[in-house]
């Protein structure tokens, strides 16, 4: 199973597939336990790593399997997470509660906020009929090309940073990917302590009406530097542009550069377009588990259809 880890950055996804030598979770835990650098080292390499084919078929036996890497927990609770998701476990819950005809496009987890894991992971329960691949696309891949191709518009993201602008409402809106209310998206009870948490965080904000928030960050990291020397893509530009509600018509209401200036909408549809001839499309088959390194890889959710639904659930690491 091992003779496809050979750490090569031209590979993506990884695919470990058991060929049914291992039969039991136990049998599972350990195979991971005895290869868990060289599974390491192939997931910093490459961006993600797909398992199928292992004994992995519900919430319970899909934490026992995550929990083997040792990556330190990255809590739902602890996020500033802006979509609405439903715990089963305490490290595991639903990936969005969205409707099946919403796309949740390309981001890097968290990147929109100043505290993001390091680690994500995907399990399918059930994959969907139709559709509900998660698409993962490299983010030093998507780097390299804007440099080449937007050169100016890039180094000045590098070099300034990016500012979201975030609705939060008062009660959680799951028919959008991004319908977290404020209470649970700051861990707060009042509107006090959300404006304690927010000053706490650096963020700028004012109320709307109907108790709707409207936070800003500071300048954070749209491009980041690598331990190994890659410069990557890292922000959530594409899904806020792409997905937000009214900032494709109007980028300026949720995205700017770090000095505050606009950012062109040329330079925005340039990051789509590249960002689609680099995607791949992970389409799940039941009991399949994928490891994404956040730092190196975006991803995403195409809409979905039938009459099964689709089950993934995600657990986050640091």
């Amino acid at each position: 199973m091992l003779a496809t880890l050979t750490h090569d950055r031209s590979v993506f996804p990884s695919a470990i597939a058991n060929d049914a030598s291992i039969g039991s979770l136990s049998d599972t835990i350990e195979w991971l336990n005895a290869n868990l650098t060289t599974l390491k080292d192939e997931l910093a390499a490459t961006g993600a790593l797909l398992f199928r084919g292992f004994p992995v078929d519900n919430v319970h036996s899909y934490d026992r399997f995550f929990s083997s890497f040792n990556f330190n927990a990255f809590t739902y609770d602890e996020s500033l997470s802006n979509a609405v998701r439903v715990n089963h476990t305490p490290r595991v819950f639903t990936a969005n509660e969205a409707p099946a005809d919403v796309e949740i496009f390309l981001h890097n987890e968290m990147a929109q906020t100043p505290i993001y894991p390091r680690v994500i992971s995907l399990f399918c329960e059930s994959a969907a009929e139709e559709g509900g691949a998660t698409a993962l696309c490299r983010c030093d891949q998507l780097y390299e090309r804007l440099s080449a191709e937007e050169a100016a518009l890039t180094a000045k993201l590098e070099n300034t940073g990016i500012k979201y602008t975030t609705a939060m409402p008062y009660k959680d809106s799951p028919e959008t990917g991004q319908g977290r209310n404020w209470q649970g998206t700051l861990n707060v009870e009042t509107r006090d302590e959300a404006e304690q948490k927010l000053r706490a965080l650096g963020y700028s904000w004012r109320w709307n009406q109907g108790q709707v928030l409207l936070a800003q960050t500071a300048a954070l990291p749209a491009v980041r530097l690598l331990d190994d020397g890659r410069r990557v893509f890292f922000n959530q530009i594409i899904a806020a542009y792409m997905g937000w509600k009214g900032v494709r018509e109007n980028p300026s209401s949720a995205l700017c550069f770090g000095d505050d200036s606009p950012i062109p909408h040329g330079f925005l549809e340039k990051v789509v377009s590249i960002s689609e001839e680099l995607v791949y499309d992970l389409c799940w088959q039941d009991g399949d588990v994928a490891l994404v390194d956040n730092n190196l890889v975006m991803h995403g959710r195409r809409p979905y259809a039938g009459d099964r639904k689709r089950m993934v659930f995600v657990a986050l690491g640091r």
